[in-house]
């Protein structure tokens, strides 16, 4: 099995029809049919379920599709980064980000660049942490943009200053007085709108000041955070650079005084591995 049976199964698959595959790769449909047969007597299994009325992708060739689309990633990948051997004055960059950090760090960020660098280009994903940790062990973006914490030994890493948390309310009838800063204790009676990935943070600090916070909605997505907390239907729990995010909000916000809740940005790369020389001209922009 090669490449070229690789990008001919996932036309196979992305088509959902063989005869409309055979037409995209410019190809006669027997020898596609053919090609077909051919991977799956190799690997001993069937992809594609099919008959006159019916195709349907079994498990096995899903989990073909997927391989075959990073594998091919992969390999696009790698001729970049073979090629890249001008100082990093012409090429693509692949990056990938949390929303958060793509939608308030990186325009401003990849601007500046493209204005030193015009003829690099850039791939950008976004995603959770999870999947960016994911993307970078596999080679498919050489830089990840995430939040803090990072518990891995596997990564380099640049931190950006931290920020403290806030809680950002549309409503100001939350709060007693105009102090600019909050406890934690402060939050025991008010709805959270809180982020998964600091859910459980919070809860084990609400715990130790003495009570059990009210979270009454765990989300993923930051800006469903602070577009809930604009509805007034409950105080959002979110890093302060975030509130940037929706900038006609209006919300109002606190700093939450808990130190050890402040997060911060971080740029980070595999360690012990090949970074193009595209790459490390933009890591050097976090170091200035």
């Amino acid at each position: 099995m090669d490449i070229k049976q690789l990008n001919y199964f996932l036309a196979i698959v992305e088509e959902g029809n063989i005869t409309k595959a055979a037409e995209r790769l410019h190809i006669a449909q027997p020898h596609l049919t053919q090609q077909l047969k051919l991977i799956e007597d190799e690997l001993k299994v069937k992809l594609i379920e099919r008959s006159t009325r019916k195709f349907q992708i079994t498990d096995a060739g899903k989990k073909l599709w997927h391989r075959s689309k990073q594998m091919i990633e992969l390999m696009e990948s790698t001729v970049k980064e073979l090629k890249d051997f001008n100082e990093g004055l012409e090429g693509t960059l692949s990056i990938g980000t949390i929303s958060s950090s793509g939608d308030i760090l990186l325009p401003q960020r990849i601007c500046s660049f493209n204005k030193k660098y015009p003829n690099i280009n850039f791939e950008i994903r976004e995603g959770s942490t999870s999947e960016i940790l994911e993307l970078l062990k596999s080679g498919l973006i050489e830089i990840g943009i995430i939040r803090t914490p990072l518990n891995s030994e596997i990564y380099e890493s640049i931190s950006l200053p931290s920020e403290p948390m806030v809680a950002a309310t549309s409503d100001s009838t939350y709060w007693e007085n105009n102090e600019k800063t909050i406890y934690l204790k402060d939050l025991a009676d008010k709805p959270l709108l809180v982020h998964r990935r600091y859910e459980k943070a919070i809860v084990e600090l609400c715990s130790q000041a003495g009570f059990e916070p009210r979270i009454l909605c765990k989300i993923e997505d930051t800006r469903s955070i602070l577009l809930l907390a604009k509805t007034g239907m409950g105080v959002a729990i979110v890093p302060k650079d975030w509130i940037e995010l929706i900038p006609n909000a209006k919300l109002s916000y606190k700093e939450i005084n808990e130190p050890s809740l402040n997060t911060s940005t971080t740029i980070i790369w595999m360690k012990d591995q090949y970074l193009s020389s595209i790459a490390k001209h933009f890591l050097r922009t976090f170091e200035v």
